[in-house]
């Protein structure tokens, strides 16, 4: 059970950073000033590199370890199982997606408008929607 809390505690964080980075980025795409741009530069990277990705590693390093203590034995011949996985694979994608827009950011390349990232920042909703129906109901 220890294993199961630390995942939920790491996912959570994961998941602030993920529905906050691409709050800032719609910040700093709307900002013109030079003492902004620096700010959310700095604040972007703190989140991603501070707490977005540790908490993405130790979450899927608990959801390994779990897989591998007892979660394959019980569940690995489910399609919601899989289904999930493939799902934290494209979250997986997502996040690294974001580093490459805070690539961009960082080095004044950024070619989006402040709408782009606004749907942008909706993604998440729908994989954490997705992924917790599918750990919690277990439909197939």
């Amino acid at each position: 059970m220890w294993l199961k809390a630390l995942h939920l505690v790491f996912m959570v964080t994961w998941f602030a950073g993920l529905f906050y980075l691409p709050r800032l980025f719609v910040y700093h795409a709307m900002s013109s000033d030079i003492v902004s741009i620096e700010r959310f530069k700095i604040m972007e990277r703190k989140l991603y590199f501070g707490i977005m990705t540790p908490g993405m590693i130790l979450t899927f390093a608990c959801g390994i370890a779990m897989l591998v203590d007892y979660a394959w034995d019980a569940y690995g011949s489910s399609g919601w199982l899989h289904l999930k996985l493939t799902l934290l694979v494209l979250l997986l994608a997502y996040h690294l997606w974001c580093g490459k827009i805070l690539r961009d950011f960082k080095h004044d390349r950024n070619p989006h408008s402040h709408v782009y990232f606004r749907w942008i920042n909706e993604i998440p909703v729908l994989f954490l929607f997705s992924i917790i129906l599918l750990a919690v109901i277990k439909p197939f």
